[in-house]
């Protein structure tokens, strides 16, 4: 069975807003909700109101009963790990047992250079999470942790309690870069890919496929999830949100993309067609989809979704 999620951004919505939107989603029968980690809105037209994403997140889980819920997906180099494993474990035992720990290497430079966080090339910044990932499992699992790293290191790192989920939380892992996927075969329960074509997520997961190989890990025990955008109209319409998207996004990779590409990338359509490219997904091994709805404040689009998409997949 295929599950289904939402992201929310922070930006999107004030603080009353969204404990109301997750209400309403997990109302809804989604399988997870999620917000993100920035400080600086991803979108040029929204708001800078954005509240710190594991600041608000138990609030935020407090406002539901028995979804599940993350941060799709946590910047590693935002906070150090040893803390990182604190907190997560903190919002876990105070959700009762439902966090997601979706985690990637981050990638928005302004972000960090307004900050005043330093910002590696690519290969550090792999290296920093395999590590991190590495020292997080032993805090969550270990009585004492001690660890020694290029990047980290820990001495007797005394950290109680324990996530309530047993050896730790679902560990997701965002991102599909050739380097990064051996960082997944090694740590993730699951395995984010962004935005990502039919044809590219087929090269991505025989990558992932190599990897598992390498490390020896079981190819098929790591769940494969899929996000981006999802923009449900008709032809015109689509296009028209589309477009409008792309040029007032922070990202230039995506600005520079032509329609084309950010369809072939993204879910957009009719209700129907939405069900015949999310089929190509799963028809690939992919068992999990973690949507985010432009313009979507009064979660129209998400309703639409969850009742005219999902049932094709249930």
């Amino acid at each position: 069975m295929v599950e289904f999620g939402v992201q929310l951004w922070q930006e999107e919505f004030d603080y009353s807003g969204l404990k109301r939107a997750w209400r309403e989603i997990e109302d809804m029968g989604y399988d997870s909700v999620w917000i993100y980690d920035h400080f600086y809105p991803v979108s040029c037209t929204t708001s800078r109101y954005i509240l710190e994403a594991w600041t608000l997140l138990p609030s935020l889980a407090l406002e539901t009963n028995g979804i599940k819920f993350g941060v799709l997906v946590t910047c590693n180099s935002y906070r150090f790990p040893s803390l990182l494993a604190k907190i997560a474990a903190t919002v876990d035992v105070i959700s009762g047992g439902r966090l997601q720990f979706g985690i990637g290497v981050g990638w928005y430079k302004e972000e960090y250079d307004s900050y005043g966080i330093p910002f590696p090339d690519a290969k550090t910044r792999i290296e920093q999470l395999a590590e991190a990932m590495e020292l997080m499992k032993i805090v969550w699992t270990q009585e004492k942790a001690n660890f020694q790293g290029k990047y980290y290191t820990v001495r007797d790192l005394v950290s109680f309690p324990k996530p309530l989920q047993k050896p730790h939380p679902p560990i997701w892992i965002g991102g599909k870069g050739e380097k990064l996927l051996k960082v997944v075969a090694q740590h993730a329960n699951y395995v984010n890919f962004p935005q990502c074509s039919v044809e590219d997520l087929l090269q991505r997961l025989e990558v992932l496929k190599r990897h598992c190989a390498n490390v020896g890990r079981n190819f098929e025990a790591i769940g494969k999830t899929w996000y981006g955008m999802v923009i449900i109209a008709d032809k015109e319409e689509a296009k028209r949100k589309a477009l409008l998207w792309q040029e007032n996004d922070a990202n230039a990779e995506v600005r520079k993309m032509s329609f084309s590409d950010f369809k072939n990338n993204n879910i957009v359509g009719t209700p129907q067609q939405c069900v015949e490219k999310i089929q190509r997904y799963v028809d690939l091994g992919m068992t999990y989809f973690i949507p985010h709805f432009p313009f979507a404040e009064d979660l129209k689009a998400i309703r639409i979704f969850i009742d005219e998409v999902v049932p094709a997949f249930k």
